[in-house]
């Protein structure tokens, strides 16, 4: 699943069930801890594999369902704590929907369904044949994707449903939310100039 794809598949989740649950949208902070929860089991482990070789493929300690629960339960024990309750329901959702998005990704792409892709260390992935580097194996895979895209490698419905459809649905969702996130992104930025030109 694309970074896209994550943000996407996590914001759904967490508006939908902040909408059941507390029958309101997500507010600002809640929109941007989701999103980068979403990315985190990627931004931790894509770069120790193929940028530093500490992992012999990227999905590792950041995709494992053996990190993700109790990491997620001490999440939201620390919100609770500290009355973050909904930043921290917004981490665990970004988080967890990491891990099922790319478990049922994969199932609806290849047909596939592959528990081991978060099972680490118990299932462990066949290492890549190649050293490729971060920056070179994320063009392989965008090249790979756009020719296959172009090939028809892809079925149009699979194409609608795995790509299109979860980013449209987010971008309705999130323009009815109110466009919850850059508001509060431009506020923590100035705070961190202002923060920043003090102690200069």
């Amino acid at each position: 699943m694309w970074p896209w794809g994550h943000v996407a598949f996590a914001y759904v989740c967490y508006s939908l069930g902040s909408r059941a649950l507390v029958r309101e949208p997500p507010a600002g902070r809640e929109a941007l801890v989701v999103a980068v929860a979403a990315l985190g089991p990627d931004l931790l482990d894509k770069p120790l594999s193929w940028g530093l070789g500490v992992f012999p493929t990227g999905n590792a300690l950041g995709h494992s369902a053996f990190v993700a629960l109790p990491a997620g339960l001490a999440v939201l024990a620390l919100g609770q704590r500290y009355g973050r309750r909904r930043e921290a329901a917004a981490a665990v959702v970004g988080y967890w929907t990491h891990l099922v998005g790319d478990v049922g990704f994969g199932a609806l792409v290849s047909g596939d369904l592959d528990l081991g892709a978060v099972l680490w260390p118990l299932v462990a992935r066949e290492p890549y044949a190649t050293d490729e580097g971060l920056v070179g194996r994320t063009l392989r895979y965008l090249r790979e994707f756009a020719a296959d895209a172009a090939d028809g490698e892809f079925a149009a419905g699979v194409l609608l449903v795995a790509y299109v459809a979860p980013s449209a649905v987010a971008l309705a969702l999130w323009l009815l939310d109110g466009r919850p996130g850059p508001g509060t992104l431009r506020r923590l930025v100035a705070r961190l100039r202002r923060t920043a030109a003090g102690t200069a």
